[in-house]
């Protein structure tokens, strides 16, 4: 009963966000990184910080991870609105990290140089994430995709988290997608969503880690990642700075240069991490033969494919 009264609270609230962006242009402009060309509302992805206000209300005992949900989510819709320099940034990510790790007792688990170790991993991960929001519908079907797959393993394999707490981000997820999911958005996630809704997906991953044991549900992340670290691998060979804007992620070259539809692309990458998570709750292997099977056919897809559509493409 409570998610059918958030559902459309929900939309109402985007409905709002709409008519506030309107009014103070809030918009996103196409630049050298973009696959869009059109300008349209950014800052969609501020439903998550609607969802993360009712998740506290709910259950205030979170109110720490929530609290880094908050500072990590309003930065970044302060970024989206006014560019900011990279230091301000780390400074408010290493502060809603820190008390992600807190609430889940990391310094007490972890020696220093792993507690520094995981990080680097985290934060990585949440720059990660922003950077793979580059086409309509990605960023919202992915993350359904991942949170589903952790609210099965929160029923049937583990009882991890209280069911709100993945509930709410996939309700918050379903109504930014109504809007983003189509041929041309109504509106953008912005790094308030991107960055937000890795933030969330961070926390239930870290909790059902240590809960577990089970390092293979890093996996859950493993299609974003393989792309992320390959492309990284693939711009330091071209000695070009990571940290520039660039449009050479695989997911670029289909949507920008193959010119495969967004929806498409948005979808084999959510199909393919479905695939993934299938596989980790399922197949009863130990970590490393997970991984092998589940990254090799990827790794493998994205080094021999991309090289030819690229060489293709300039041809």
């Amino acid at each position: 009963m409570l998610y059918l009264v958030m559902l459309p609270l929900f939309f109402i609230g985007m409905l709002f966000y709409f008519k506030v962006a309107d009014h103070f242009n809030i918009i996103d402009h196409p630049n050298e990184r973009s696959s869009h060309s059109e300008i349209t509302i950014r800052g969609g992805g501020i439903i998550y910080l609607f969802a993360a206000l009712v998740a506290l209300v709910l259950h205030p005992e979170f109110w720490m991870p929530i609290l880094g949900l908050f500072i990590i989510g309003i930065i970044s819709f302060v970024d989206d609105r006014i560019t900011l320099s990279g230091k301000i940034r780390i400074v408010f990510h290493l502060a809603a990290v820190t008390l992600l790790f807190l609430s889940l007792g990391i310094f007490q688990l972890l020696p220093f140089w792993a507690s520094i170790l995981l990080y680097i991993l985290v934060i990585g991960v949440i720059n990660a994430y922003n950077f793979m929001d580059g086409i309509n519908g990605i960023t919202g079907a992915y993350s359904i995709v991942v949170l589903a797959g952790l609210q099965y393993v929160n029923y049937e394999v583990v009882n991890f988290i209280q069911p709100d707490l993945i509930w709410l981000s996939i309700l918050a997820s379903l109504v930014f997608l109504f809007f983003n999911f189509r041929k041309r958005a109504k509106c953008f996630a912005g790094d308030v969503g991107s960055v937000t809704v890795a933030f969330w997906i961070i926390f239930l991953l870290l909790k059902l880690i240590l809960l577990t044991q089970n390092y293979s549900f890093i996996l859950f992340l493993a299609v974003y990642g393989i792309d992320t670290v390959l492309t990284i691998i693939h711009r330091l060979k071209l000695k070009q700075n990571i940290f520039d804007a660039h449009r050479l992620h695989f997911y670029q070259i289909l949507a920008n240069e193959q010119k495969w539809p967004h929806l498409i692309v948005s979808s084999v990458y959510a199909l393919l991490q479905l695939g993934i998570i299938v596989a980790v709750i399922f197949l009863p292997w130990s970590f490393v033969y997970v991984f092998l099977i589940t990254t090799v056919p990827l790794v493998l897809i994205y080094c021999l494919i991309k090289p030819r559509i690229i060489v293709v493409t300039e041809m």
